[in-house]
C-alpha cells in the first residue's frame, strides 16, 4: 500500500464526525509511529526524555 492508499485507510477509520483537527492528529500519530518504527527497525532506541505515543495523544492508538 502505498502512502496515499495508507492515508485514505485512515480518514476512512475514522468516525463520521471526525473533525479537521481529529484527521490532522491521526495522521501525526500515525506519522510519529512510523518513524518510530523505522528507527527501531535500523537499532536506534528512544532516548529516555521522549515520552511515549500514547502520552503524548492522550489515548490508546487503534
Amino acid at each position: 500500500m502505498n502512502e496515499k492508499e495508507e492515508v485514505i485507510q485512515l480518514i476512512r477509520n475514522l468516525p463520521e464526525n471526525a473533525t479537521m483537527e481529529d484527521i490532522l492528529h491521526e495522521l501525526y500519530v500515525h506519522i510519529k509511529f512510523q518513524h518510530g518504527t523505522q528507527e527501531m527497525n535500523n537499532g536506534k532506541q528512544p532516548s529516555q526524555n521522549q515520552k511515549p505515543a500514547r502520552t503524548k495523544s492522550g489515548r490508546w492508538l487503534h
